[in-house]
């Protein structure tokens, strides 16, 4: 077993911020950000991107039926189970180069270090690249983590269609042909442990000057479809009294909404993200509207009481039109792995890294693998919490300071 701190020591700084940059030139937006969502041309480019890295190291590239992106660093012994770490590649339509991208190559990074350093671990490690976290093009997100952990099945997920009506499963085999690799039967196999790196996405390691986020877990969250029925009708000779504008209704349910949901501790997180107004003409009362709602609290029980409450607001807002609120999916809260948190922090504190421990606010695929295996998460800070943005930033200090726990926690893990 090598030395405490070697394949620390072996995580290249620059290297694994010039992959950042150059996973950023695919999708790159006019304002410094990222547009590369989920089973897209600019997803295939980056999963390409990966995979010629993984080749010229050595390491074996592979997929399964979801699409998950897996790189391999063989261990001393093939039949353990392997340590898993890594995050997603796909984005926000005005999304940042490091949410999800700095913990696939935080991994993979760590996979090299180690390669670089000489160091043989027992298990097997395995790098991943999960489908579809974000959710901005296909719902529900963490949707390839969550297949892998039979959150999901496989068959539902594929006939899921994004807003212009494509299917899931044809938008995955037009990636797959544009990024082919070796496919892994089924989906899903025996994990020995899972750790993903992160930016924080929040403000709280710049303010308090830490460089570590110790996650302790995951608050539970849910997202809802509201549909609203009204009836079109001329905007010039139609009375208003005589109406059924279905976005009047929305603003009504909308505003019962926002004044519902606000705790006095704002831990409640409730926010409407997207609307859709039909059928779009100026001159024309809207027959149709929907919104989406995503909302997250630390407890199961706020979450059920709030949902009854969106409920009868519905119920209560919508005359003279429809309405009804679907929910879409609904995931519980996680507390990770004791001995996973742990190790984190003792190893944080082995390399003189300040850090905290800290819940994470937002969800993250190692929610479903925290089902399956002892899971945890580590965290680092971006710049002033910005995140979902164009104008994300992250230093490459940072970055690397977290990947250098990671390989270190990686590394113990595999040789237990």
């Amino acid at each position: 077993m090598a030395e405490t701190g070697a394949a620390a020591r072996a995580v290249d700084q620059d290297r694994l911020w010039q992959r950042h940059v150059e996973m950023a030139r695919t999708g790159a937006t006019p304002r410094g950000g990222v547009n590369r969502q989920a089973l897209s041309a600019e997803d295939a480019a980056a999963r390409n991107l990966l995979a010629g890295w993984a080749q010229r190291r050595g390491f074996s590239v592979s997929t399964d039926s979801i699409g998950n992106l897996f790189v391999r660093r063989a261990g001393s012994d093939p039949t353990a189970s392997p340590v898993l770490s890594g995050s997603h590649m796909d984005s926000q339509p005005t999304g940042g180069r490091f949410d999800g991208m700095y913990g696939v190559l935080a991994a993979f990074e760590a996979l090299e270090a180690l390669e670089d350093a000489g160091i043989t671990t027992r298990r097997p490690i395995e790098a991943v690249a999960w489908t579809n976290e974000e959710g901005s093009r296909f719902q529900p997100g963490a949707m390839g983590s969550g297949v892998f952990a039979g959150q999901y099945p496989l068959a539902d997920m594929l006939q899921v269609k994004d807003w212009k009506g494509v299917a899931l499963g044809d938008a995955l085999a037009e990636t797959l042909r544009a990024a082919p690799a070796p496919a892994r039967s089924g989906c899903g196999f025996g994990l020995a442990g899972y750790v993903e790196a992160h930016i924080e996405q929040g403000p709280r390691l710049e303010n308090e000057r830490r460089t570590i986020g110790v996650v302790t877990g995951i608050q539970g969250s849910r997202r809802y479809i509201v549909e609203i029925e009204g009836e079109e009708a001329h905007a010039g000779t139609t009375p208003r009294a005589a109406r059924k504008d279905c976005f009047a209704a929305a603003t009504r349910i909308a505003a019962a909404m926002y004044a519902a949901t606000t705790d006095a501790d704002d831990t409640l997180r409730f926010t409407i993200g997207r609307v859709e107004v039909g059928p779009g003409s100026p001159n024309t009362v809207p027959g149709r509207t929907s919104f989406t709602i995503d909302m997250r609290h630390p407890s199961d029980e706020t979450l059920d009481r709030a949902e009854r409450e969106l409920g009868a607001i519905v119920a209560g807002h919508a005359a003279p039109c429809t309405a009804v609120i679907r929910r879409i999916v609904a995931v519980a809260p996680t507390a990770f792995d004791p001995t996973v948190i742990d190790l984190v922090r003792g190893t944080a504190a082995k390399l003189q890294l300040s850090n905290m421990d800290m819940p994470s606010g937002a969800g993250h695929d190692a929610m479903h693998i925290a089902r399956l295996c002892p899971t945890g998460m580590i965290f680092v800070p971006c710049e002033r919490g910005i995140s979902h943005n164009e104008i994300e930033n992250a230093a490459p200090a940072d970055l690397a300071a977290g990947t250098r726990v990671l390989v270190e926690v990686l590394a113990h893990l595999a040789n237990r």
